[in-house]
């Protein structure tokens, strides 16, 4: 009998819901592994880190937290952001300094129409709507350059100064990632999306840099559309998309438009990776703590849980993933739905009826 391939995981739930959505994330793939006949394993380690820790030690998490992370697999996180820390501490404190500084520069997003769930989009009644947001994740307009001056010439003259960073390495890399994950998709099509009309010296140099990869993928179909007609595209024509890259801010704002699209934040995965492996890749849900719901057992867990598929695709584990999704898809089919996309079923309950349908799955298998 093979070796069990186990697989060490750092878990961060972080703030508010992300507790409860990694619990039920990690209770799947236990139960994943736990059929696996000894296939593989996962080892968890969890960190207490976030705006409880904040509050006891003034920082976010442990200032040996980057070394204690680096040799682990994978990062598992859940949410950050709370009343008792600014937003851009908390962010910048926890979850940026992790992909920061691990160079998790691809941040996948896929959009997910999920059977049971209704979408506000009409065409999603009709049409198989299927595409994913790659998303700049390492400079861009979150380069975190810049600073405030000048606040001693009294109260109405601070200066604010927020720098994008656009480099050619920076933009090639996710802009080739992109073109090699269109390779492996039914419509090979890739996006770019700028606002170079306006911004004329770094989103013109990731033009410039998409016209050149392009050149080498004949096979891949292409388009370049400014960012608010993109956001139009997203309501009025979503067949048209496969691939669409973006850079950081611009990814961002579109790939929650189209976790809304298709139903509700709550339903959005996405990985952060280092596709070199120098560092782990850290995957997540987008939507946030929500912290008037925290604690209440009505959180979506689909997110997280989708999340976790994407980190099994990382392990190599592309069939365990299908898995995954597929059982996602069976609850949401059964109408077993948390209320942020029409239901009423409590956190536990959607991640029992998850469980449920990957174990009959993997029985029937």
């Amino acid at each position: 009998m093979a070796e069990t391939q186990t697989f060490k995981i750092a878990a961060i739930p972080a703030d508010g819901v992300g507790k409860e959505v990694v619990e039920a994330g990690r209770t799947v793939l236990d139960t994943l592994a736990g059929h696996s006949n000894g296939k593989f394993a996962f080892d968890w380690t969890e960190f207490d880190w976030g705006s409880e820790y904040y509050a006891k030690h003034g920082v976010m998490m442990d200032p040996q937290g980057l070394e204690k992370l680096k040799n682990f697999d994978a990062i598992y996180f859940g949410a950050v952001g709370w009343e008792n820390v600014p937003d851009h501490v908390s962010l910048w404190g926890l979850r940026l300094n992790i992909t920061q500084n691990f160079d998790q520069w691809a941040n996948i997003r896929p959009v997910k129409f999920l059977p049971g769930v209704a979408s506000p989009l009409r065409k999603a009644e009709d049409t198989e709507l299927d595409w994913v947001v790659v998303r700049e994740n390492s400079e861009g307009e979150y380069a975190g350059l810049g600073g405030r001056n000048l606040s001693g010439r009294g109260p109405g003259n601070e200066v604010a100064i927020q720098s994008s960073l656009f480099t050619e390495k920076g933009c090639e890399r996710i802009i080739r990632f992109a073109f090699e994950l269109a390779l492996t998709r039914q419509v090979k099509k890739v996006s770019s999306v700028t606002k170079s009309n306006a911004q004329q010296y770094g989103m013109v140099l990731w033009d410039e840099v998409f016209s050149k990869v392009a050149a080498e993928y004949p096979d891949v179909a292409t388009e370049s559309v400014l960012v608010d007609a993109m956001s139009a595209k997203f309501i009025l024509h979503p067949e048209e998309l496969s691939v669409v890259v973006a850079s950081n801010l611009n990814a961002d704002i579109l790939s929650d438009l189209g976790s809304a699209l298709a139903g509700s934040l709550g339903l959005a995965a996405s990985a952060n990776l280092n596709p070199e492996r120098r560092f782990p890749s850290m995957f997540e849900p987008v939507h946030g703590s929500a912290p008037d719901i925290a604690g209440q057992n009505i959180s979506n867990p689909i997110g997280a849980i989708a999340s976790a598929a994407l980190m099994l695709d990382h392990f190599g584990l592309h069939d365990e993933a299908r898995v995954v999704e597929a059982a996602i898809e069976a609850a949401t089919s059964k109408g077993v739905l948390t209320r942020d996309i029409g239901g009423n079923a409590a956190t536990r309950e959607v991640t029992e009826a998850i469980v449920a349908a990957l174990t009959a799955n993997l029985v029937v298998a």
